[in-house]
């Protein structure tokens, strides 16, 4: 089973209620050699590119991997190791008070990849010195920037 690193980012411009711009970035490090993914949507919010970052990266992979994925995302790291998403889908996607989880469709999406992988989470602070998080968020800013970008398909889903 391949190692490999995984660093994600993820924006929105504006206020994330408004489904602004956004765009997510992606780095995938095998054996010293780097993938740069990205993309981006003209309406979207910032929690949606934050989880698509990482699914589309896991996505990219060919074949089980054992992967550290980094993410500056506390909603993405906190809903997987401490088992929060585990409980909203058993709980029918209702989160423990009582009101409706968000993100569903990329939240199966994510279970349906992981469910390939071994994946440990780390949280890293977003804007500090890990470089590779801080290209991430160039990656996903430079996104978000491009012209003609296609509404999230699933923001109203």
């Amino acid at each position: 089973m391949a190692i490999l690193r995984i660093y994600t980012d993820g924006g929105c411009a504006g206020n994330q209620s408004d489904h602004n711009f956004g765009g997510w970035g992606a780095i995938l490090e095998y054996n010293g050699v780097k993938k740069e993914l990205s993309g981006g949507f003209a309406r979207t919010t910032n929690n949606r590119m934050e989880l698509l970052a990482a699914i589309l990266a896991l996505d990219a992979l060919t074949e089980s991997c054992q992967v550290t994925l980094y993410s500056d995302s506390r909603y993405l790291v906190d809903a997987v190791t401490k088992n929060w998403l585990w409980s909203w889908k058993q709980r029918n996607w209702i989160k423990a008070d009582k009101t409706p989880v968000k993100n569903v469709d990329l939240w199966e999406r994510y279970l349906a990849i992981q469910a390939r992988h071994r994946i440990s989470m780390v949280w890293v602070k977003g804007h500090a010195e890990n470089d590779f998080n801080n290209r991430c968020d160039e990656l996903a800013r430079n996104a978000a920037a491009a012209p003609d970008l296609p509404a999230d398909p699933g923001l109203d889903a």
